[in-house]
């Protein structure tokens, strides 16, 4: 029982929660979740139902979890952590990448989405894939417009920018390194 508290701390984080945010979720008040995380209680089954319940995960799944902490190599979509919202979508694998070389997304691009008139650029490299929809891509001055199974790759540090043109969602899953964004 000991694990309860440092196992929710590190579920909520992966989901980008704050301990305000997943107590209001659950109906349950800000301090209840701090002191559970914290280990100074330990909470009922009924109300650790009530949280595991209010971020859609099941005990058998909760108590799965390996050790907070613990280095994880597998991730259901409900772990992936929104890091941008609005017309474009970008949900990464894993919350914390202070040590890590690799970013990996599941970007959703809605019709309209544009990453903006001014064009990208940073220390990186990236690459991905369509998996769905069409993706107009702007590297350095060429332009290309990819679709389902096309990829890019490229030095990040060259000016780009990615827009939808269609009328349908675009999905993209891609990679950079080192992490960027």
């Amino acid at each position: 029982m000991n694990e309860i508290g440092p196992k929710l701390r590190t579920l909520r984080q992966n989901r980008g929660l704050s301990q305000r945010k997943l107590a209001k979720q659950a109906g349950v008040s800000n301090a209840t979740i701090s002191l559970i995380e914290h280990g100074r209680t330990d909470p009922s089954m009924g109300l650790l139902r009530r949280i595991l319940e209010s971020l859609d995960v099941s005990f058998a799944e909760f108590f799965a979890l390996g050790p907070a902490g613990a280095e994880r190599f597998f991730f259901s979509r409900r772990d992936l952590v929104e890091i941008g919202k609005g017309l474009i979508s970008y949900r990464q694998v894993g919350g914390d990448l202070a040590n890590s070389q690799l970013q990996i997304l599941h970007e959703v691009y809605k019709p309209g989405a544009d990453t903006g008139q001014s064009m990208l650029s940073h220390e990186a490299e990236e690459g991905g894939v369509i998996i769905e929809g069409r993706l107009e891509v702007t590297i350095n001055n060429q332009v290309q417009i990819l679709s389902s199974g096309d990829a890019y790759r490229f030095n990040s540090r060259l000016p780009h920018r990615f827009r939808n043109l269609g009328k349908e969602n675009c999905v993209v899953v891609s990679a950079c390194t080192p992490p960027n964004f």
